[in-house]
This record gives C-alpha cells, sequence and structure tokens, in this order.
C-alpha cells in the first residue's frame, strides 16, 4: 500500500513538472507592460520550451523575437508580429511616447528585426507589421501544427484575452 501511494505522488508530480518537448502557442497576443514579457519570456528561454507563433503577436510580444532562442520558436503562415514605440499613459490617461521603454525594446530586438522595422519607418506610434515572406531568414517556419492542449496568459490572474496553449510532444501523437 505504502508502494503503490509512492508511486502515485511520483507520478503525479512528474505530470506536473513541465517537459523540455513542451510548446507555448503564441495564437493572438495584443502585448501589454515589457516587464511581464521579459518575464514570461526568460521562464519560457529558460524551460527549454518551443514556441509557435501562429497568430497576432503585438506589441511587447514581439520581445519573444529577441528573448527566445532562434532555434526554439517558429511562426505558422498565420504568423503576424506587429511593432510600435513603447508607450505610457500621462496624468490624464492618454498615450505618451515613452523614448526609455522604446529604447529597451530595441535594444532586445536582433539585428535583421531592427533592420527590418528601419525599411519600414522604425518605431513610432504607428503599428507596422511583419508577416508572411518578410519573417524568411527571422522566424523558421514550423513544421508541423500544435494542438491545442491548455490555455495560458502571461498576465496571471488578470483578466486578458492572450492565449497561450501548451502541447506536449506526447500529446501530438495521438
Amino acid at each position: 500500500m505504502r508502494i503503490r501511494g509512492l508511486l502515485l505522488c511520483a507520478a503525479v508530480l512528474t505530470a506536473s513538472v513541465t517537459s523540455a518537448s513542451a510548446t507555448m502557442r503564441i495564437a493572438e497576443d495584443r502585448g501589454g507592460q515589457i516587464g511581464h514579457y521579459l518575464q514570461a519570456f526568460a521562464m519560457v528561454r529558460s524551460s527549454g520550451e518551443r514556441v509557435v507563433i501562429d497568430g497576432n503577436c503585438l506589441s511587447a510580444c514581439t520581445l519573444v523575437l529577441g528573448l527566445i532562442p532562434r532555434g526554439k520558436m517558429c511562426a505558422t503562415p498565420r504568423a503576424r508580429f506587429g511593432f510600435h514605440a513603447a508607450w505610457m499613459p500621462d496624468n490624464d490617461g492618454r498615450p505618451v511616447t515613452s523614448p526609455m521603454g522604446t529604447q529597451a525594446l530595441w535594444n532586445i530586438y536582433p539585428q535583421p528585426v531592427k533592420h527590418w522595422i528601419d525599411r519600414h519607418g522604425g518605431l513610432s506610434r504607428k503599428m507596422i507589421y511583419m508577416e508572411g515572406r518578410a519573417l524568411d531568414g527571422i522566424v523558421a517556419s514550423c513544421d508541423q501544427p500544435v494542438r491545442k492542449i491548455q490555455a495560458r496568459s502571461i498576465h496571471r490572474g488578470t483578466p486578458h484575452p492572450l492565449r497561450y496553449e501548451r502541447a506536449s510532444a506526447a500529446n501530438d501523437r495521438r
């Protein structure tokens, strides 16, 4: 009886550990505070998870391009990155460009992304979109689609329309 309990406990612990073969799927991310994304993508990077971009990855979400190793990330044909200058609300709640935040974004982007942004007018209040063939040489194309398994948000505990889905290699074989 005691061994059976230990085996059950070990099975539960094993199931709760994130596998290096797990995948984070970014399906619709409108961005948010840079700090949240820095923390979240640092955790994903250290876990060894693969990241699949399969839809909009806008604003601070684009930090994924500089924070996740190129070999651990891919994009589906639906992937679209949206870039703009960082901003903060002023005393009246209106958006004001943040030079410091914009510089932080710029420092994280890899060189090919910086070149693309420069060729498309730079980081300004206007959103510019990178998708389709523009991703060639920046993000690898995904070989296989990832199944929807479990949704999670970078902004834990707060309502947010972003969806992140994980799939493990074992679940993909079903």
